[in-house]
């Protein structure tokens, strides 16, 4: 008897670390544990700290879905786990003071109770929620620095007025094209070290060439795309034009396309729209000092998806 629980306790370990790598892998819509761990080593090499807090906020996730009752394939996918990790992550980075852990990890609690009822409202469409759940309570929860002593906002994250804004062009002392690309993918989980956006890419070759490859063009195409319209240099090379561009042909042209019809050209395409669509949020947010997250993915991929309901052939 002691041995049946004994194997009982550690399959549902193992069951519970493998969704959990998944759920961080989910994040860039993969599912694959291999992937989801070399992620969790990317994130830990750049901060012990943030790596501790997304493996945690993935478990957290996890365990939610399960004590709560959701579909067996679902919390194994890893769909539970990665609204969960990138609200961990997000809320332990843009607030200060000793309580912001605490603060990030009821956070990604919250988070999965939010993702179930999203997927419920969203189900008759049959579009995906994506990481609009994460977006949503990361902005609420740092908007009620303003009213509650216990959440402190990050001085990185100040408001501003729009009337005495100036677009800063830097010089060319800023333009690094190849740390841009790296930094790039690394955006996605909130990172600007090189090896770390290194180990992501080879995460993402690792769930399939396809993936690395369309990961690069989204990119490339986000990168060119700010360039060419102007955008601020120091912002295009930290990666902050690439990250939703990637998430974005990832999405439309791979993980949620029926048929290879386009599917090459509706990326770019999509990736290129994320540059203004990044632009007009992050402006929409400066009298809040809030930061865009992944709202252009998610904005750029459900115009394509809901398109596609009445355009199949996209």
């Amino acid at each position: 008897m002691v041995d049946i629980l004994q194997n009982i306790n550690k399959n549902t370990i193992g069951w519970v670390i493998t969704s959990s790598l998944k759920g961080i892998s989910q994040v860039i819509l993969i599912e694959n544990a291999v992937s989801g761990f070399i992620i969790l080593v990317a994130i830990t090499i750049a901060s012990y700290s943030l790596g501790i807090i997304a493996f945690s906020s993935a478990v957290i996730g996890t365990l939610i879905a399960k004590i709560g009752g959701a579909s067996q394939d679902s919390i194994s996918q890893g769909l539970f786990g990665y609204n969960s990790v990138l609200t961990g992550m997000a809320l332990s980075l843009f607030l200060i003071g000793d309580d912001r852990w605490i603060i990030a990890l009821c956070g990604a609690a919250i988070v999965a109770i939010f993702s179930a009822a999203m997927m419920h409202f969203m189900d008759p469409s049959g579009i995906p929620i994506l990481t609009f759940p994460f977006i949503a309570l990361t902005w609420f929860l740092l908007l009620t620095t303003y009213k509650l002593v216990s959440f402190k906002l990050s001085p990185e994250l100040v408001p501003q007025n729009l009337a005495s804004w100036h677009l800063n062009i830097e010089g060319r002392e800023h333009e690094n094209w190849l740390e841009g690309a790296v930094h790039g993918i690394g955006q996605i989980y909130f990172l600007d070290y090189t090896l770390s956006g290194i180990l992501l890419f080879v995460a993402v070759f690792w769930a399939g060439w396809r993936f690395g490859f369309y990961a690069i063009i989204g990119n490339i195409a986000a990168l060119l795309t700010a360039y060419g319209l102007g955008g601020e240099h120091h912002v295009i090379f930290l990666g902050l034009y690439g990250y939703n561009a990637i998430l974005s042909i990832i999405a439309v042209s791979i993980v949620f396309k029926d048929n290879e019809r386009h599917g090459l050209l509706i990326g770019i395409f999509v990736s290129c729209l994320t540059v203004p669509i990044t632009a007009s949020i992050a402006t929409w947010l400066i009298p809040f000092g809030l930061p865009a997250l992944t709202m252009p993915f998610v904005l750029c991929t459900w115009l394509i998806l809901g398109a596609r309901k009445v355009l199949p052939k996209l």
